[in-house]
């Protein structure tokens, strides 16, 4: 993989945007020129709707896990309609779509199925949602950047894992980033107001 990748997380609390297509490229153009940018979708109220269906009928964190990972497919398919981006299933499939010029998706439900072969993959809970997820892909392609993109402003040198306690992350973000590379860069960006923190 090439060094300087940067795996950029769109938070679903942002999907309501009606200008999210044009403020995520402006903000692409603006903090990742002359990177390799994949974007990580987000849940959002598809996996809200995952979260209701198991309440009401008990459908147990193993297969809400795969149920909600099912909807992250159809939201990176979202995301590369909004963005004239590609999806793509596996991170083997990147250096050909930076080849060609495009902005690929992750489809993260492929990428976990994949995943579950390696060391250090994720569980199967409702802990995990797609900050980890996201913190998961940098650390499989030795990412050089994250960046999670939110609703939220993140208060500046809060400790991740502070975070995840705090509810700004998931909890298990700041454990998979024990992972990461010495030199992986990471940071919150409130999309809403642009403004960057950590």
């Amino acid at each position: 993989m090439p060094s300087a990748i940067a795996v950029i997380k769109v938070g679903g609390s942002l999907y309501d945007l009606p200008d999210l297509g044009p403020r995520l490229c402006r903000w692409l153009a603006e903090h990742c020129d002359g990177q390799r940018v994949v974007l990580i979708p987000g849940g959002g109220p598809l996996v809200e709707a995952i979260r209701q269906l198991d309440r009401y009928h008990g459908l147990g964190e193993e297969t809400s896990h795969w149920l909600a990972l099912r909807t992250l497919s159809v939201n990176a398919h979202f995301l590369a309609s909004l963005l004239q981006a590609c999806v793509i299933g596996d991170v083997g499939e990147l250096p050909r779509a930076w080849d060609k010029g495009l902005l690929p998706v992750l489809d993260l439900h492929e990428f976990a199925r994949a995943d579950e072969s390696r060391t250090g993959r994720l569980p199967h809970t409702w802990a995990v949602t797609s900050d980890a997820l996201a913190a998961r892909v940098a650390v499989v392609v030795q990412a050089r950047h994250l960046v999670l993109l939110k609703s939220t402003t993140i208060p500046p040198g809060l400790d991740w894992r502070e975070a995840g306690r705090l509810g700004l992350v998931d909890a298990l973000f700041g454990e998979v980033l024990r992972d990461a590379p010495a030199d992986l860069s990471v940071r919150a960006v409130n999309l809403r107001t642009s403004a960057d923190t950590n």
